[in-house]
């Protein structure tokens, strides 16, 4: 993680902008904030980020059509901020490849937690596999790429986020053993599952969308009831 991380926010409440931008940069990081995804887009152009707060209700393009966008192109890391109550848009918030999300109203230091927390796993090595020792996974059909970061399948590359290779890399790391939920959401969030919180079994459940297995009946991603999650198939290395 870099000494000064630049984070990128998207929010059409100048209040906010103005307030977040200012205790995140007294904490030591770089801020850019701006209204809408037309400007992240002029921002994003002219600087590298390390990390994107995007609100989910923008004016214009909203901030799950902007998730959707980026993540077909890009692994950088998104902290949705959404509305109390908007537990749909959060999952599929989760689902189109946001890292965590934070719900408004939100106290300040919440947030900082949240950001550094991503930061902290997006640039932590010991999550994924070494390159060095594994340079991908074949299993079921797919192939993981540990270099690339991708997942391709009949011949096209399947985008993935950084949680979701991520938690399909440790998954796959593990065998055929059994990864709990606590441990995925250690791994993945750093701190504990909360009973309530489906932010894994919603990726989870991306996951077995983009590798094609049946939810009510599943081969690649199996569900080991009251425990976890594990593969279902012969897995190889490269």
């Amino acid at each position: 993680m870099a000494d000064h991380p630049y984070l990128l926010i998207v929010d059409d409440d100048r209040e906010i902008r103005s307030l977040l931008g200012q205790y995140l940069e007294k904490e030591g990081m770089r801020v850019t904030a701006v209204p809408d995804a037309v400007q992240m887009r002029r921002a994003m152009q002219r600087a590298h980020f390390d990390l994107l707060v995007l609100d989910l209700m923008l004016p214009g393009e909203d901030g799950l059509s902007v998730c959707r966008e980026l993540r077909s192109h890009s692994q950088l890391p998104v902290i949705m901020l959404t509305a109390r109550g908007e537990d749909v848009d959060r999952i599929v918030g989760l689902e189109l490849g946001a890292d965590d999300y934070v719900a408004k109203p939100f106290n300040p230091r919440e947030l900082l937690g949240r950001i550094r927390a991503v930061l902290r796993r997006s640039a932590h090595a010991s999550l994924d596999p070494d390159p060095q020792a594994v340079r991908a996974f074949l299993f079921g059909g797919w192939r993981l790429d540990t270099t690339s970061r991708s997942l391709i399948g009949g011949g096209s590359e399947v985008p993935l986020s950084g949680a979701e290779y991520r938690l399909l890399a440790v998954l796959l790391s593990a065998g055929n053993r059994v990864v709990t939920r606590n441990q995925l959401a250690e791994l993945l969030r750093g701190r504990e599952a909360d009973p309530f919180d489906r932010s894994i079994d919603v990726r989870v459940s991306r996951l077995r969308q983009v590798l094609g297995d049946d939810a009510r009946s599943p081969r690649i991603i199996k569900t080991v009831y009251g425990q976890g999650y594990v593969i279902g198939v012969p897995v190889e290395t490269e």
